[in-house]
């Protein structure tokens, strides 16, 4: 019985984890992702949803919906992420908030968000500056990946989408959305182009979502910083 219950917990983690790498799941994609069958994905899922890991939610369209019910997908819960998670949330917020009320406002917070992406993004830019012009946004999102972010690229109408399953500050960012900001503007500049971001864990969404489009203008700081962060739908 004891491993019978070990071999449980063990398929629920890689559920879990699957969700956190790839993103909000139908019982379908964990399926075949896992080599399981939907039937033991539910059985794991509702244990999962039970123990407030992952919460079940629709699928969200961009675009025109297609008739009938919505998918399902099931997402992690803040509870979930934090099981993977090992920042220092509380800390960052209340240094954050120090410079905010000591250091110049929300210009001040902003300047450090800037910085640290400047700071840690020297691998990135290796990568991409190392990589095809066509598999750039690949090249980032391995460069990302490499650093916690659990990024997957794939072709969208017109551009790319980079997609970042897992953001390890995303409870500090859902009060100072500067940190998107930033990092949205370093990726245009990195890119080269205007990039667009569609949707972030911060704001409640299940996965980062950064359209680059194939062909675009030159992106300037202030152009890419107009749509940096923030998410239309």
């Amino acid at each position: 019985m004891e491993e019978l219950a070990t071999r449980e917990r063990s398929t629920r983690n890689r559920v879990a984890r699957s969700i956190l790498d790839h993103g909000p799941s139908t019982v379908a994609d964990l399926a075949g992702r896992l080599r399981l069958t939907q039937a033991a994905v539910r059985r794991h899922l509702d244990s999962l949803v039970a123990d407030n890991v992952v919460e079940a939610r629709e699928k969200r369209v961009y675009g025109t919906r297609a008739r009938g019910r919505p998918a399902k997908v099931f997402a992690l819960t803040d509870c979930g992420r934090d099981a993977f998670d090992q920042s220092y949330d509380s800390l960052a917020v209340e240094a954050l908030r120090w410079i905010e009320r000591n250091a110049g406002g929300e210009a001040a917070v902003a300047a450090f968000a800037r910085d640290r992406i400047e700071a840690q993004g020297d691998a990135y830019r290796e990568a991409v500056e190392a990589a095809e012009p066509a598999q750039r946004t690949e090249a980032l999102a391995k460069a990302l990946t490499a650093d916690g972010y659990a990024a997957t690229a794939r072709n969208a109408p017109v551009g790319e989408q980079l997609c970042q399953h897992h953001c390890p500050v995303a409870h500090v960012a859902e009060q100072y959305p500067q940190l998107c900001e930033a990092e949205t503007e370093f990726f245009s500049r990195l890119l080269g182009t205007h990039v667009q971001r569609l949707a972030t864990i911060a704001h409640g969404d299940g996965v980062c979502t950064t359209f680059i489009p194939h062909s675009a203008p030159q992106a300037t700081p202030s152009a890419s910083a107009s749509t940096a962060g923030r998410n239309p739908a």
